[in-house]
């Protein structure tokens, strides 16, 4: 009797050489973050914010250089990386990235702010058209709504926080009520979800997602001269907020993984919102230093260890980014 053999291990699989060549998009919703926190420092007055805007804006820069050589090798990669929730995250984060430099250098540097914004638009609504075809082609689980929608199809809103940076506030309120659509389809859809189903515990750490646009609203809002509707925005922030940290044993229930990005820029939008609105002043300002020195630590640390999974390659592999 013949002993059966075992059957063979599939081949190893060995990352062809090259700078660049599986760079995970995953990396950029850290750097998202990270300028999220550096312009609500700025909100708060301290100098310590253009300390972290800087460095967000060197890690942006070497972040892009590093994406940029995947498909500059083979461009069919960032159709890929968008068949994938991280992927998806991440180009968004990159162009809403370069928004936020843009409000950055805003105050230092208007026209190549300006050059920028214009520039991270574009981009935005290119990451947009690609995500709409990846979504018509693919298949049909794959065109579930995710709370990620919010940074592809309201990311839009972010332009507003450079417009009222650069002094353009009439297109300021024109993004808050066109971005206000897609939330609102966003939120609604996602409420229905929750109520019908349960997200597998990887995946609840997205539904920290559902705080940004809300917060980003009464950000914009509170920059054009919106006061009521920025205050509304904020309430509707607020709720949200509580909802999470009620939730948040059950959120991060699986541990940590690089989807803990999302994390990152709601809570620090959050915490801006709370300063704007306030102007600093009273206990909404209270709140809102306190939820920004809560955040500052958060995000720092969440930035540290996924970034620290990229050299090694770990990041790329754990997202299913692409390979050129």
């Amino acid at each position: 009797m013949t002993q059966s053999r075992r059957p063979m291990p599939p081949p190893l699989h060995i990352p062809k050489p090259g700078f660049g060549r599986r760079t995970p998009p995953a990396i950029f919703v850290p750097v998202f973050g990270l300028f999220g926190l550096g312009l609500g420092w700025r909100a708060a007055g301290s100098p310590f914010a253009d300390v972290i805007l800087g460095a967000a804006t060197l890690l942006l820069l070497f972040a892009l250089v590093a994406y940029l050589a995947k498909p500059l090798r083979r461009a069919a990669s960032v159709v890929e990386d968008l068949r994938v929730l991280p992927g998806r995250a991440g180009l968004a984060a990159a162009s809403l990235s370069l928004m936020l430099l843009a409000a950055s250098l805003a105050p230092f540097a208007p026209r190549l702010a300006t050059g920028i914004a214009l520039f991270a638009f574009a981009v935005h609504v290119a990451v947009v058209v690609l995500l709409i075809r990846v979504l018509r082609s693919g298949p049909p689980e794959g065109r579930v709504v995710t709370p990620v929608f919010h940074l592809t199809f309201v990311g839009f809103i972010i332009g507003g926080v450079a417009a009222n940076a650069l002094g353009h506030h009439d297109l300021a309120r024109w993004l808050v009520w066109a971005m206000l659509v897609p939330a609102g389809v966003i939120w609604g859809i996602s409420a229905r979800q929750l109520t019908s189903r349960i997200p597998p515990a990887p995946l609840r750490p997205l539904l920290a997602i559902h705080l940004a646009p809300a917060s980003l609203f009464a950000i914009v809002a509170n920059g054009a001269g919106m006061e009521a509707a920025a205050y509304s925005f904020m309430a509707l922030a607020a709720a949200i907020a509580v909802a999470l940290l009620v939730s948040v044993r059950w959120i991060t229930e699986a541990g940590f993984s690089p989807l803990w990005g999302a994390f990152t820029f709601p809570s620090a939008a959050f915490a801006t919102a709370l300063l704007s609105v306030s102007g600093g002043q009273g206990a909404m300002g209270v709140l809102g230093l306190i939820a920004l020195g809560l955040a500052t630590p958060l995000v720092a640390v969440i930035a540290y260890r996924i970034l620290k999974m990229w050299p090694g390659g770990t990041l790329a592999a754990k997202t299913n980014a692409s390979e050129a």
